[in-house]
C-alpha cells in the first residue's frame, strides 16, 4: 500500500472543511437570520421580551395573520384596508414609498403575484444569448409601444434586476420550472432550481 505523504492528508482536511462549511453554512446563516429577526421584534417591547421572550414575535406574527385573514376574506376588514390604502396612496411623500413598497411586496406573495410567468429572452443573435426572466407586461400599447411586451430580468445574488422592452417572438416560455424555481436559478447564477430533488439525484447518477 502506497504510503500517502503528510500533503495528502493537509489537502484532504480542506477538502473536507470546505465540504462541512457548505454543508453548515446555509444552515448557521438561516438559523442567525431567523434569530436576528426574533431577536429584533422581540426588542420593540423590551420590558415584554424581557419577562416573556418570544412573546412580542409570536403576537406581531399572530397580528399580521389576523390582518390578512381579516382583510382578505371579510366585507368590513376589505372595506377598512382600502380605506387606508387609498389614505396613504394620496399623502404627500408618504405615497411615493408606501406604493413602491407595495409594488414590490405584491410582486412576490399574496395572491396578485406578478412574477409568475417565466420565460427566455434573447438578448443577441450571434453568438446565441439567452437570459431568464419573467414577462410582466405583455401590451405595452397604451403607453404607445405597440408589439411590445416587458420582460424583468433578475441579477444573480441580489434582489435588484433590470426591465426590458422587446418583442414577443424573442422569448420562450420556460418549460420544466415553475416561476420559484425559476427565479432561484435567475438568483443562484444557475446552479440551482434547474432540478427537482429527484432528478438532481438521476442526472448526478448519469453522469
Amino acid at each position: 500500500m502506497e504510503n500517502k505523504g503528510f500533503n495528502y492528508y493537509i489537502g484532504f482536511f480542506f477538502r473536507s472543511l470546505l465540504q462541512g462549511l457548505v454543508i453548515l453554512g446555509p444552515i448557521a446563516a438561516t438559523i442567525g437570520l431567523i434569530w436576528y429577526l426574533v431577536s429584533s421584534i422581540d426588542n420593540i417591547i423590551p420590558t415584554i421580551s424581557e419577562r416573556f421572550p418570544g412573546l412580542v414575535f409570536i403576537s406581531v406574527i399572530f397580528t399580521t395573520s389576523l390582518v390578512g385573514f381579516m382583510g382578505t376574506k371579510f366585507l368590513l376588514g376589505r372595506i377598512l384596508v382600502d380605506a387606508i390604502n387609498n389614505l396613504l396612496e394620496h399623502t404627500p411623500g408618504i405615497k411615493y414609498v408606501y406604493s413602491s413598497l407595495k409594488d414590490v411586496m405584491s410582486s412576490f406573495v399574496g395572491d396578485k403575484k406578478k412574477f409568475n410567468k417565466p420565460v427566455w429572452v434573447k438578448i443577441n443573435d450571434k453568438p446565441e444569448i439567452w437570459r431568464i426572466g419573467f414577462l410582466t407586461q405583455d401590451d405595452l400599447s397604451p403607453v404607445g409601444l405597440k408589439e411590445k411586451i416587458a420582460v424583468y430580468l433578475p441579477h444573480s445574488y441580489a434582489i435588484s434586476g433590470w426591465v426590458i422592452l422587446t418583442e414577443m417572438h424573442n422569448i420562450r416560455k420556460v418549460e420544466g420550472m415553475n416561476s420559484a424555481q425559476a427565479m432561484k436559478f435567475a438568483v443562484s447564477g444557475g446552479v440551482s432550481g434547474f432540478y427537482t430533488q429527484d432528478t438532481s439525484h438521476k442526472a448526478t447518477e448519469s453522469v
